[in-house]
């Protein structure tokens, strides 16, 4: 009778890094916002995160994978904190001004993502791209009905043109460098985003 095979040692069975998924879409946002999504490969994503392209397949099965997620990342980050805050905000003029806030500051601190949404999501699967503009038309819809009950008279579309009109002011820094103090350019956005509007800032 064969001696029965020791005991595998738990320090020895292999452990997933817990932070290596993030790493593979935060390195992915920097190669594909300055060389593009065809340019980029999987070996240069694993490069940059330091593990084999291989090693990319335990988390995402194939690059057009990667581009969803990291499209998706940033799309449910702005629809959740939307709704948190149209759900807890002491008045509409507040919400307003959270949501503007909110936007700005995510504009700011995830701009190699929004800059990879707006020119790369065209790649994606078509029923990938359908999720995401529903989830995309799905935040702006938290804007337009507080836009609505802020200014008598405005449509509901036209509420979605000025609401356009303000996005599109704030993510102008996806494609320049301003080189402005981070305080002093959360400003001028937040600012210009309510000149769009049409709506004074109120206390948040």
């Amino acid at each position: 009778m064969p001696a029965p095979k020791p005991a595998r040692s738990l320090d020895r069975v292999p452990r997933r890094d817990p932070g290596r998924k993030a790493r593979i879409l935060a390195c992915s946002a920097e190669l594909i916002s300055r060389h593009g999504y065809h340019a980029v490969g999987l070996a240069d994503i694993g490069t940059a995160a330091g593990i084999v392209s291989t090693g990319i397949y335990r988390h995402f099965p194939s690059k057009s994978a990667i581009l969803t997620a990291l499209l998706h990342q940033v799309m449910d980050l702005l629809a959740r904190t939307s709704a948190e805050i149209t759900s807890t905000a002491q008045n509409d003029r507040a919400a307003l001004t959270a949501l503007v806030e909110n936007h700005v500051r995510i504009a700011i601190g995830d701009r190699r993502i929004l800059r990879v949404y707006h020119l790369e999501a065209h790649n994606l699967a078509p029923e990938d791209l359908r999720g995401l503009r529903r989830a995309q038309r799905r935040y702006l819809e938290h804007w337009v009905s507080v836009v609505v009950l802020l200014r008598s008279g405005v449509t509901g579309d036209e509420a979605r043109v000025l609401v356009h009109a303000a996005i599109g002011s704030v993510q102008s820094i996806l494609f320049h460098d301003s080189g402005l103090p981070l305080d002093r350019l959360t400003a001028l956005l937040c600012q210009t985003a309510h000149a769009c509007l049409g709506i004074a800032p109120g206390g948040a």
